[in-house]
């Protein structure tokens, strides 16, 4: 209920200001980011991501879906160059690129992405190469190429054998410093065959398992999470935070828990609020915060606003007003 109140304060606040006037245009349910003004852009801010995992750990999926996109990203190597197209595709799939390079998807370009070759095979040399970059993009005095997440991504298809050395040698020898590191579960669909299996197994018929495997496979998914975050906090760098995805390639996946993750590990309200007013995925987040970081405070008398500032940090947590006012008065019922 009083979530409830707070989204319809937004709303008000949101439709009240002068600035605000143009909201009589069709709402952007799609927002073009071509169309966002320089301006704008600068004000969101980028953040940068490092994503690890084996190449079967479905990292490409998990990222057009996190920019709302089923494009393939550009990718730009250190010297600032745009690497051709052809040749991007194909490093894509083999993970030839450089650790350096950027990935950068057109639909959403406020996030940067860095994929990790895999060094599963026994080499050191790649590991040593992710040491000097994570501790380079840790400590670094340009704020703009700094690190502000890491998400290692375990398959959920290679739950028989889901710590090997490529995991020890991470969570071992990778110091993170002051950034965060998320333990990806996907793929955890994959955990619905071997759900059903073991209800046939217990007798019950493939109609009845079929309508029972789903729960199940949580359960598994579940049991396999806590026993491999508790290897994986035994290690010297233990993760910050696990999450399970599921069907990230498919059109209706929600990718919303991972940004809501990775809110909550930051250890600064500036990196949340760089995140939260970065994305385009979901509206409601960006809402979310704001009540929380700004109107919970204020409400329990912790930070005394004007109504000026009050707008202002609420303004900050929600760039592009038009896509989340329409949310407001479309999803949430609210134009009353």
């Amino acid at each position: 209920m009083f979530f409830r109140m707070a989204l319809g304060y937004v709303n008000k606040l949101l439709s009240s200001l002068p600035l605000r006037k143009c909201l009589d245009a069709e709402p952007p349910l799609h927002l073009d980011p071509a169309k966002v003004s320089s301006e704008q852009f600068d004000h969101v801010g980028r953040f940068r991501i490092l994503v690890i995992g084996r190449s079967s750990a479905g990292k490409t999926s998990l990222l057009q879906k996190f920019c709302n996109t089923t494009e393939p990203p550009e990718i730009i190597d250190a010297k600032g160059e745009k690497l051709d197209m052809a040749i991007v595709q194909g490093s894509l799939e083999r993970e030839f690129h450089s650790i350096e390079d950027e990935l950068i998807f057109k639909k959403n370009p406020s996030f940067i992405f860095h994929e990790s070759p895999g060094f599963e095979a026994g080499s050191d040399k790649e590991l040593n190469m992710m040491v000097s970059f994570m501790a380079d993009r840790a400590t670094t005095t340009k704020l703009g190429q700094r690190m502000h997440v890491i998400w290692y991504c375990i398959s959920m298809s290679d739950y028989e054998r889901p710590i090997l050395a490529a995991e020890e040698k991470f969570f071992n020898g990778c110091n993170p410093g002051s950034v965060p590191v998320i333990v990806v579960f996907t793929k955890a669909d994959v955990m619905k065959l071997p759900a059903l299996r073991q209800l046939m197994d217990e007798g019950m018929s493939m109609k009845e398992a079929k309508t029972r495997a789903g729960n199940v496979a949580d359960q598994i998914v579940n049991e396999l999470e806590g026993k491999i975050a508790k290897e994986l906090d035994k290690f010297k760098y233990p993760p910050k935070g696990y999450l399970s995805l599921a069907s990230m390639n498919q059109t209706d996946a929600d990718c919303s828990p991972l940004l809501r993750c990775t809110a909550n590990v930051q250890g600064a309200i500036e990196l949340q609020r760089l995140l939260i007013s970065t994305q385009q995925v979901n509206p409601v987040l960006n809402i979310e915060y704001a009540v929380r970081r700004v109107l919970l405070p204020q409400f329990y008398e912790e930070v005394g606003y004007s109504k000026e500032d009050l707008e202002k940090e609420i303004f900050l947590w929600m760039p592009l007003l038009k896509h989340v006012r329409y949310f407001l008065l479309d999803k949430l019922d609210l134009s009353s």
